[in-house]
């Protein structure tokens, strides 16, 4: 949420209640701005005046950040009609405004990173910014030597003409590797793999730029990121 802010638009969000709702209530004098009743939907509040309904107070509070061990069969959507969604999992409030900073697809498993601050979830999002992806990828085919380097070197995915940036890939297993990227393309790691004639049988994240997805989280589980997980993402 952006302020200064309109008074209906910050009690619908913060509030939860439809936008109709909000206005009435506004009109009736129900909501009160740093103790005065106000009657105006347009007024601009900031994000320390006191804004309450009915004397209960509505708290912004701030900008939020959290990861998650994301299980298959879960979508990385704020909503969706035919499947569960990340933001299913998470028991918090005000969750409107947050988004997934670098999805995953439904059956790939691991860390998501969720938030409401834009800036920060472009500094993982946007490619200029060169934050790596890690993955675990198990293959179906034999992990080969000269597959690990043309990944290395960048591939040419399917309807693409240009290659892939540098990636880094290393060995795990004979059917087994770990693959770094720096690109969010469609699908990008399972065509990285057909590209090099092998195919991803289960994929998960364990890593975006410095954070690791904690190994204490069982999947579905969550937990605000700390500080030092904050600031990494936005040192270059």
């Amino acid at each position: 949420m952006k302020f200064p802010c309109r008074l209906d638009k910050f009690v619908s969000n913060i509030g939860e209640l439809p936008r109709t709702k909000v206005k009435s209530l506004i009109k009736k004098g129900n909501v009160t701005v740093n103790g005065l009743v106000c009657k105006k939907n347009e007024l601009q509040i900031t994000a320390t005046d006191e804004i309450k309904i009915n004397d209960n107070v509505l708290k912004y509070l701030g900008k939020r950040y959290f990861m998650l061990n994301k299980p298959q069969g879960y979508v990385c959507a704020n909503q969706d009609d035919l499947h569960p969604t990340v933001f299913d999992l998470l028991d918090e409030p005000n969750l409107k405004d947050f988004h997934i900073a670098g999805r995953l697809d439904i059956d790939t498993t691991g860390l998501v990173l969720i938030t409401n601050d834009g800036d920060w979830s472009h500094q993982i999002t946007s490619p200029k910014k060169q934050k790596f992806k890690t993955y675990l990828v198990e293959t179906k085919e034999i992990v080969t030597e000269e597959a690990l380097q043309k990944l290395r070197e960048g591939v040419a995915l399917h309807n693409e003409k240009q290659l892939t940036r540098p990636a880094h890939a290393e060995a795990l297993d004979k059917y087994a590797l770990r693959l770094s990227i720096c690109e969010g393309k469609y699908h990008q790691v399972k065509r990285m793999l057909a590209a090099v004639e092998n195919h991803v049988v289960e994929l998960h994240r364990e890593k975006v730029g410095d954070i690791e997805l904690d190994s204490d989280l069982s999947e579905g589980q969550y937990r605000p990121l700390t500080e030092r997980e904050i600031s990494i993402i936005n040192a270059i």
